[in-house]
């Protein structure tokens, strides 16, 4: 069986870095499948044996991709449209798997090629472009869904990542025989080739020392990787912050990402709020080197504040074997209950509050192994490999 993967995305970057597009293309060529993976030119190739890697060209001084929609991307799009027909000429694909935007210059070329579609849908389109302050145009916005409700009917399978967009799939009208929940809930180590595991040196890391010291301080550290965008609530936990240290002022809080640009941003706020001398902000590191500092933690912590989507971190902050707290929104509870972490309400008090309490009962908290044993059963590899499995064996 051969297949093209066609994935919009900076492959591979720490910024952006699109690990769903990865385990998705690995997991399936160990599975047997023969790939081709075209993707945009900025990122480093990595080692995934049975899979060759096809890219279009840079565009270096055109800029870097950035998260979320925008005009460079819309470029970018455009050129991987002319190659997946390029490709589509020259091989013969059993089936294209398309990546979000993808999907939408794929199926019109389905019936031309005789391939098999499969949806790969991370996020809600349409929503995308209010998440992003990219466009409040309403015109634009219904384009979008239209496209993406013609995008679930044409596919032969379609993959959502957490309960909302599969409920969303439903509405639409997609037979639940074609429609599957493969949450990217894995994280296998990457390797960049030529290079080995994935490096900490891809991008410089701030802030180094300052995470050693606060780890030799001895106190208690809250660790928090990921974007910086809105949603994910920073200001929230900062605020909230200001009140842990009120009970806790030994605790420390490790902030793991971000552009340089939001990393001073929430530098200027820890100031404003008087607790800059506890925060550590490292800047974007990679996803190797996002692992060692969050090992270091003594409690994790997902303070979004809106979007529909399951955070792909909130996996691996099941599996770390710390305590987690995070908002009690859908976001979350699609996955995450009071069981399994700490949830507060999105509000500075029952954040700190939450902090406080998964502080000072880290070691006897029993949403840890609860966390863990979840994990296993419904997130795990095997669980991840039998839902890829079921794709395989529902394409024709």
């Amino acid at each position: 069986m051969k297949a093209l993967v066609v994935a919009p995305q900076p492959f591979f970057t720490p910024r952006g870095t699109p690990l769903s597009v990865y385990y998705r293309t690995l997991v399936t060529a160990q599975l047997g499948v023969d790939v081709d993976l075209l993707t945009y030119g900025q990122g480093y190739d990595v080692d995934i044996p049975g899979v060759r890697i096809i890219r279009i060209p840079k565009f270096a001084f055109l800029g870097s991709v950035k998260v979320g929609p925008s005009l460079l991307k819309l470029f970018l799009d455009a050129l991987l449209t002319l190659w997946t027909i390029a490709l589509a000429l020259k091989h013969r694909y059993d089936f294209v798997h398309a990546h979000e935007e993808a999907v939408f210059w794929c199926w019109p070329l389905k019936p031309l090629f005789g391939f098999r579609l499969v949806y790969d849908m991370h996020s809600s389109l349409p929503q995308q472009l209010t998440n992003f302050r990219f466009t409040t145009s309403q015109a634009l916005i219904g384009v979008f869904g239209w496209l993406e409700r013609v995008s679930l009917r044409k596919a032969d399978a379609v993959i959502t990542i957490c309960p909302d967009l599969r409920d969303y799939a439903l509405a639409v009208g997609i037979e639940r025989q074609r429609l599957l929940l493969i949450e990217n809930s894995i994280f296998d180590e990457v390797r960049v080739n030529g290079g080995g595991q994935s490096r900490a040196d891809l991008v410089d890391v701030e802030g180094d020392d300052a995470v050693d010291r606060i780890i030799a301080s001895g106190g208690p550290v809250v660790a928090y990787a990921g974007t910086f965008e809105p949603y994910q609530g920073l200001d929230l936990l900062l605020s909230a912050f200001v009140h842990v240290l009120k009970h806790r002022p030994d605790a420390r809080l490790l902030l793991i990402g971000g552009t340089p640009g939001q990393v001073r941003e929430k530098r200027r706020l820890a100031a404003r709020f008087g607790i800059e001398n506890a925060c550590v902000l490292t800047g974007q590191v990679s996803k190797t080197r996002a692992k060692e500092l969050t090992a270091r933690a003594n409690v994790l912590v997902s303070p979004r504040i809106e979007g529909t989507n399951t955070p792909l971190k909130i996996y691996e902050q099941l599996a770390s074997g710390k305590p987690l707290v995070a908002t009690r929104i859908w976001s979350h509870t699609q996955v995450l209950n009071d069981e399994v972490c700490i949830l507060v309400e999105p509000e500075p008090r029952a954040m700190a509050d939450g902090l406080l309490k998964a502080i000072a009962e880290e070691a006897r908290l029993p949403h840890v192994e609860r966390a863990r044993a979840l994990y296993e059963l419904a997130y795990s590899r095997p669980a991840y490999e039998a839902k890829l499995r079921r794709l395989l064996e529902i394409l024709p």
